[in-house]
């Protein structure tokens, strides 16, 4: 069964709005029972929409993150935010392959056309911001190599043909993750010092590390 994550949340800290947030979470899991999901956890908060920095909120997107969980179940998107909180969220929840289902819907989010629009714009601006930061990194290795830098030199993961072995500095794809690059960030970065790896090997190796950080 795929894992999902149940988020309720009212804006107010009135006693009789955890009726409200129990009733959220009931409906919900009637909701992920027919879509046969299971629940790995059941996030409640009390908190303004319009802030982006809400504890609940932080610990769904750290569980969906280390649980590797892409389903979250919502009473409907205000619950997620409101206004620019809002599109941060979803923006950053599309980015991480994440299916939102909302009772209001009774199946995945439907957006306005105005929300979709916002979200497309972001996308644009975001691929050539990535586009611009490789560009750099890409100068930036050239420029090095013009005054002395060799890569080859970096390399320590060779064997005795000299074929590149994949064991990559976990240290330094930790660093980068931490710097918030995406993970075709850091496989772009890792090739410009030489190591012939993709965006879904890093991420692979970053998942393990996350792994034996929770045993």
């Amino acid at each position: 069964m795929e894992r999902a994550i149940i988020y309720s949340r009212v804006s107010t800290q009135k006693q009789e709005q955890e009726s409200s947030l129990k009733r959220q979470v009931t409906e919900l899991q009637s909701l992920a029972t027919s879509y046969n999901l299971t629940i790995v956890e059941v996030i409640s908060e009390q908190a303004s929409g319009y802030e982006i920095d809400r504890e609940g909120m932080l610990q769904v997107l750290e569980t969906i993150e280390h649980l590797n969980v892409r389903t979250l179940l919502i009473q409907d998107d205000t619950r997620l935010g409101r206004g620019h909180a809002k599109m941060a969220l979803l923006h950053h929840l599309r980015k991480l392959g994440v299916t939102v289902l909302t009772l209001e819907d009774k199946g995945t989010l439907k957006l306005s056309d105005a929300d979709e629009m916002v979200l497309e714009i972001l996308s644009v601006v975001e691929e050539y911001q990535r586009k611009l930061h490789n560009s750099k990194i890409k100068r930036g290795m050239k420029e090095a190599v013009k005054n002395g830098y060799k890569p080859e030199n970096n390399l320590k993961n060779r064997d005795q043909g000299g074929r590149i072995k994949k064991e990559l500095p976990i240290e330094e794809i930790i660093r980068l993750r931490k710097m918030e690059l995406t993970f075709y960030d850091i496989a772009a970065t890792l090739r410009g010092f030489g190591y012939d790896v993709s965006k879904a090997t890093v991420h692979r190796r970053y998942r393990e590390w996350q792994q034996e950080q929770a045993e």
